[in-house]
């Protein structure tokens, strides 16, 4: 089975276009108009070996939240669509991610109810010209068009750079175990995964 889509998603405010392909080799081209977003990208292509391609056109000019959470919502829901019927997923995940004096933790269900905890508050409001209120917007609008229970947990830090990108690490590393296919059964006592 083929999993990768291309989405795209156009509002007032965005237009978005992506290529996700959930068995890449960490394939990239990114060019969302914020530096530091396609940074994050590069990383969840590269640490998930999935394959990204990912235009964006924004109210940047207004700020970065628009533009951030439309592409976090067309992200969610490709990993939604190239999952399919999720036989044979390995479903659950849990991903420590050590940089520098951070560490993060990600845990995720596949489940196909979105849900997020995410229990962090950065000290400082911006990294670069990005708000950094931006990165838990980023998950959710994932975690609920993805239909993913997702965990996140900072367990230490003080660099908030190293402190996202940890993050970031960590979510491609748990997405893509999450994903592995490995048997040829459901994973799930229901015979359903919604």
């Amino acid at each position: 089975m083929k999993r990768d889509i291309k989405i795209e998603r156009k509002t007032k405010e965005t237009e978005i276009s992506l290529y996700f392909n959930l068995d890449g080799t960490g394939n990239t081209n990114l060019n969302t108009g914020i530096g530091f977003l396609d940074h994050m990208l590069e990383l969840l292509a590269k640490h998930g070996d999935f394959d990204i391609e990912c235009t964006a056109k924004g109210d940047i000019e207004v700020d970065y939240h628009h533009t951030t959470e439309d592409i976090a919502i067309v992200i969610g829901q490709a990993i939604k669509e190239t999952l399919g019927n999720k036989i044979g997923i390995n479903r659950y995940s849990t991903i420590h991610i050590p940089m520098m004096e951070t560490l993060a933790r990600v845990s995720l269900d596949l489940s196909g109810r979105g849900f997020l905890s995410f229990d962090y508050e950065f000290k400082s409001e911006k990294v670069g010209t990005f708000d950094t209120e931006l990165v838990e917007e980023f998950f959710y609008s994932i975690a609920y068009n993805g239909g993913i229970n997702l965990h996140i947990d900072v367990l230490k830090g003080k660099n908030v750079h190293h402190i996202i990108e940890a993050i970031f690490k960590a979510f491609a590393r748990s997405l893509k175990e999450a994903v592995k296919i490995t048997s040829d059964k459901l994973p799930s006592s229901k015979g359903l995964i919604q």
